[in-house]
């Protein structure tokens, strides 16, 4: 039964982290699993609400309370069942999804959340740990083939899903291995790839085939890609990075944040990396231009190959400290968080825009700023104006951009399909058809939906995956999430 007062009795607990200055040393991961019983306790926080807004947040709908329930009551193997219903990757999403359930569980309202996110991966690990999560075979495999494009979350779990009732489903990845951003965008300190390959050997168990080093629609051409099978999805991604457009942009020493991030996991993964190619933070200044996720892995990485200094620059205002929940709620609260790339030594700084890059000798050294102000203009929207007598210059020898990414590449498959666009230059494919302009070539992920979450990504996957069944099939049982 749920406890009515757990979340009285017990106050909400982070899982531990290793201290600072040890983790800076390596590129392991560094956040602690929960002890059982500390699990148990978190999950006794839950309060078995009337209208679970953690579940109708989550994009996957993960059935929140259940697990919880089940987890506090110390039946883990039945809280796997319940969660790898809903979600393919939990151990994926409990170590790098920002956990929307949190923001809108309702102990949101007095600052201390159910950990929903740190108990879905204690579930995870454990299901790993005692082999219960173990491949699952169609007991007999239909005809049809599925060739899908691109190894990211949204690939693997549409691929998983189709192996899964029966279809012959075959995954072209341009890298050397597969698993996309997961293996080549998120740093090992987030997410080892041990925990990624474990997870690739259970869908080639399940008869998923990868086939790697293979770039549709430069070697094999859109005609190809069309025979090799009764379907295709794509699910390549959105890899067209936004860039700085300001004088100085060609200088030696400013590069793409994905490029850092790739190369520095080659590196891990034991590739060797030409001393004219390599991107090395040590012993530099490095600015980071933009504030997201991937500017915070920047600044992980570069701290841990020893720079000098690291010091991330977004043109937003500096959040504010507190704010009232409730003006929110059930969405995430714009509250300034203290990072943990702020404990390890970045300086932030907030409402800048970054004007020029300075250089010396055809290299990087500098960095212009200036100071932005934000305001409503007459309809309510946020406006900026530059203050032409505010600016700052830092040093840098290193500059990584980092403010997103536009939309999928437009180059090959797209223009050799003749597949239509969105307004944002994503491939256009309705929902929940998934479908394009071209009939049996489907789309998910950020190829469809432009750069958002993982968990989109999973979310996107499966449900892509049902729709194709229903084209082949003419019916499907897959969930609809």
């Amino acid at each position: 039964m749920f406890d009515p007062q757990g979340f009285l009795r017990y106050p909400r607990r982070e899982p531990p982290c290793e201290r600072v200055r040890s983790r800076l040393r390596h590129w392991r991961e560094y956040r602690r699993p929960f002890p059982a019983g500390g699990v148990a306790r978190q999950a006794h926080r839950c309060m078995d609400c009337g209208t679970p807004w953690c579940h109708g947040h989550c994009p996957v709908h993960n059935l929140v309370p259940d697990w919880n329930l089940l987890v506090g009551d110390g039946h883990w193997r039945s809280a796997w069942q319940q969660l790898e219903s809903t979600n393919n990757f939990p151990e994926f999403t409990g170590r790098l999804c920002p956990a929307p359930c949190e923001d809108a569980c309702t102990l949101r309202l007095s600052g201390q959340p159910v950990t929903i996110k740190a108990i879905e991966l204690a579930i995870a690990e454990r299901a790993w740990a005692n082999g219960w999560v173990r491949p699952q075979p169609a007991a007999r495999k239909r005809r049809q083939r599925v060739t899908v494009v691109g190894s990211g979350p949204a690939g693997l779990a549409c691929a998983q899903l189709l192996a899964r009732v029966g279809y012959r489903v075959r995954v072209l990845e341009k890298d050397d291995r597969p698993g996309g951003l997961l293996r080549y965008g998120i740093p090992d300190f987030r997410l080892e790839k041990r925990i990624l390959d474990r997870r690739l050997a259970q869908l080639a168990a399940e008869g998923v085939e990868f086939e790697t080093g293979v770039h549709a629609g430069a070697d094999l051409d859109a005609s190809a890609l069309l025979a090799s099978g009764d379907a295709l999805v794509l699910a390549c991604g959105a890899r067209q990075p936004r860039d700085l457009r300001v004088p100085g942009r060609g200088l030696e020493g400013v590069h793409f944040a994905l490029d850092y991030l790739a190369q520095q996991n080659r590196k891990l993964a034991g590739e060797r990396i030409d001393a004219e190619r390599l991107i090395d933070a040590r012993g530099r200044d490095v600015v980071v231009v933009g504030g997201g996720d991937t500017g915070s892995d920047c600044v992980g990485t570069a701290l841990r190959q020893g720079a000098r200094s690291v010091t991330q620059v977004q043109y937003h205002e500096q959040p504010p400290a507190h704010l009232e929940v409730l003006d929110y709620w059930p969405r995430p609260v714009p509250e300034l968080k203290l990072m943990d790339t702020d404990r390890e030594g970045c300086r932030h700084l907030w409402g800048w825009d970054t004007v020029a890059l300075e250089g010396r000798a055809g290299r990087v050294d500098g960095v212009l700023l200036q100071r932005l102000q934000w305001y409503r203009d007459a309809a309510g929207a946020w406006q900026r104006r530059r203050l032409p007598d505010r600016q700052r210059r830092l040093p840098a020898q290193l500059v990584l951009v980092a403010i997103g990414y536009a939309h999928t590449d437009h180059d090959g498959l797209p223009r050799g399909l003749g597949l239509a666009l969105d307004a944002r230059g994503n491939l256009a494919a309705d929902e929940p058809g998934y479908q394009t302009s071209r009939p049996g070539v489907f789309a998910c992920g950020d190829a469809r939906r432009g750069q958002s979450l993982l968990v989109w990504a999973i979310r996107e996957g499966r449900r892509c995956a049902r729709a194709v069944d229903f084209h082949l099939r003419g019916e499907t049982d897959l969930p609809e999430i």
